[in-house]
């Protein structure tokens, strides 16, 4: 009777042949934290906007001069203003000017600027050239200076500085709009749909402007946030809603006169702006990895 021979031990796996294993393992994908963060805050001052007297009730043009300078705390979250008026309510009841203003300045933007991209990438030829050229130029004016420049034309005012910002986002949608309509329009189902019979105005509205515009989005989510800054920006220069309007920017310059001894009268008001734009940018950073 042959004995049994004991099979060999195997061999240990080397520490690199283990790490390239685990490597090839497929990764749980992470939870995207920072679009949720960005979403909700979003969503909460589109709630302030909507029903601001849900969030804070009263007032927020009226004061008590007792109150005047408090620091933040529990019955003020955001602290008094120089009159006594609670920070807080006048940021939630703040937000619609911005918020529309904002919204405006995107409608501006993006209609016309989509209009323009559109005809400059449909038609192509010298009504391209002398369309890209006009935007050229508003690409090479400073954003700021041109909104400057409109608002001493139409008027100080919230509507007037959103039209102002709208204007100056213009050339940004146009050179988008015009460079995906060029694409499309030499894509072969583009080709196809004009082999098959299709007019020049059929193949444009049903295939070539649908799939145009989906990278408009993500710009115009971009944009948004960007028109709150800009609005912003010219309500802390004076050139938004006039005192005591309870906008963004014109709290913020409310309070630079006491900005050793009450930091809070621009500090608080300052971050809200700074976490919306910085949300929507982030929304719209997502919308644009979505699309490719």
């Amino acid at each position: 009777m042959t004995a049994l021979v004991a099979a060999p031990a195997p061999a240990p796996v080397s520490e690199d042949v283990a790490r390239v294993v685990a490597s090839r393992r497929p990764r749980r994908p992470r939870r995207p934290w920072g679009l949720y963060v960005a979403v909700a805050l979003v969503a909460v001052v589109v709630l302030w906007a909507v029903i601001p007297g849900v969030f804070a009730p009263g007032d927020p043009l009226s004061g008590a001069p007792a109150d005047k300078l408090l620091p933040p705390s529990g019955s003020h979250w955001f602290g008094t203003d120089a009159l006594g008026r609670d920070l807080f309510g006048r940021v939630v009841h703040g937000s619609v000017h911005s918020l529309s203003g904002a919204l405006i300045a995107v409608t501006v933007g993006l209609g016309l600027g989509t209009l323009i991209g559109a005809v400059a990438g449909a038609l192509g030829g010298i009504v391209d050239d002398i369309l890209m050229r006009v935007v050229d130029v508003l690409l090479a004016i400073p954003g700021l200076l041109l909104s400057l420049s409109v608002i001493i034309l139409l008027g100080f005012g919230t509507v007037n500085a959103a039209i102002a910002v709208g204007l100056g986002s213009i050339a940004a949608f146009a050179r988008l709009m015009r460079s995906e309509v060029a694409r499309v329009r030499r894509t072969e189902y583009v080709e196809a749909a004009y082999g098959s019979g299709g007019t020049f105005f059929a193949v444009l509205r049903r295939h070539v402007l649908p799939n145009s515009l989906t990278p408009i989005v993500a710009l115009a989510a971009l944009q948004f946030g960007t028109a709150i800054l800009a609005i912003s920006t010219l309500g802390f220069l004076g050139y938004g809603a006039p005192p005591p309007t309870p906008e963004w920017g014109l709290l913020i310059a409310e309070g630079r006169n006491y900005i050793w001894t009450s930091w809070w009268l621009t500090a608080l008001p300052g971050l809200v702006v700074v976490a919306v734009v910085l949300s929507a940018n982030r929304i719209s950073h997502r919308l644009g990895r979505n699309i490719r």
